[in-house]
């Protein structure tokens, strides 16, 4: 009898739990009656027949994060690269998810892979370090393009790590370092370039200051020889209009024939002591007295002055 009992308890205690259903925020339960989609339960308390519904499914509604293993892809330029990459991906129709597709996460990930070979093989390797952005958004485009009919919608892709082989590596590493080289030259040629255009420029400007130097000195020596000369014949032209206002007076033109008689009779005494000659001609007797008597006179006039 109590055996009964403990069995018709727990009958009805089995039977009591199996008419209610709670659902969690996070996700939505597909209920099938006898066999067939019956309904969408969202979050909360829901209360289901016995025997007749059951839980099909539960759908995570959140976004999910799926790691897309590394695998070997091929350049554009046949260089072999190991790629791997993240998905993030949303549900959004649960009876899709549960009946589009036996398993979307799984789904999801070779399709990724397929597209990211794709996508690889379009492009060269210096391409691909560059064309990230690029690469992302076609591989996104291609599945959510894919993923549509399975009721999930892919948020982003992201490509986590491209990684060529050693040898690949190696080769990039001293492809860089040669650059690097070049680049130093390029700028220690373009230094030494600028120093050069600077020196002769520099040589230039001195040049050009020191003629500037030379021509100013020679043109103020030319201007001081200038103003000399103008001072001296000023001071020689005040001087002749003295001589020539002295000779316009009374007496004075007399006065100029003694003066340059008397140089006369004075060069003329240095040139015959100077010569070999004891005895003068008549002529130059006569002279002689005439410009002695030419001298007194000179000097009476004086006296009388």
């Amino acid at each position: 009898m109590a055996f009964t009992i403990l069995a018709v308890g727990a009958v009805a205690l089995f039977i009591v739990w199996n008419t209610f259903i709670i659902v969690q925020t996070r996700e939505e339960v597909i209920l099938e009656r006898f066999g067939k989609y019956h309904a969408t339960l969202t979050a909360g308390f829901h209360f289901v027949t016995p025997f007749v519904d059951r839980v099909a499914y539960r759908q995570e509604i959140r976004e999910q994060v799926l790691d897309v293993p590394h695998q070997k892809c091929i350049t554009k330029d046949n260089i072999e690269v190991d790629v791997d990459g993240i998905i993030y991906l949303k549900v959004m129709d649960a009876e899709k998810a549960s009946y589009g597709i036996n398993d979307y996460r799984l789904a999801a990930v070779n399709l990724a892979q397929t597209t990211m070979r794709s996508e690889i093989g379009k492009i060269t390797l210096d391409d691909t370090f560059s064309e990230r952005d690029a690469m992302n958004d076609a591989i996104v485009a291609e599945l959510d393009k894919a993923s549509n009919p399975w009721g999930v919608k892919v948020m982003r892709y992201e490509i986590k790590d491209i990684q060529p082989s050693q040898d690949i590596v190696l080769t990039m590493e001293q492809q860089m370092e040669a650059e690097r080289e070049k680049r130093a030259e390029i700028v220690a040629s373009s230094g030494e370039r600028d120093a050069r255009i600077n020196t002769s420029e520099g040589d230039r400007h001195a040049s050009i200051l020191r003629s500037e130097g030379t021509r100013q000195k020679r043109i103020n020596e030319a201007k001081g020889e200038a103003k000399e000369m103008e001072l001296i014949a000023a001071a020689s032209a005040r001087g002749i209009e003295r001589v020539a206002q002295a000779i316009s007076q009374p007496g004075g033109s007399l006065a100029v024939k003694m003066r340059l008689t008397e140089q006369f009779i004075d060069r003329l005494g240095s040139v015959i002591d100077g010569a070999n000659i004891s005895v003068l001609p008549v002529e130059a007797a006569n002279m002689k007295s005439f410009f002695e008597g030419a001298s007194k006179v000179t000097d009476g006039v004086k006296g009388h002055k």
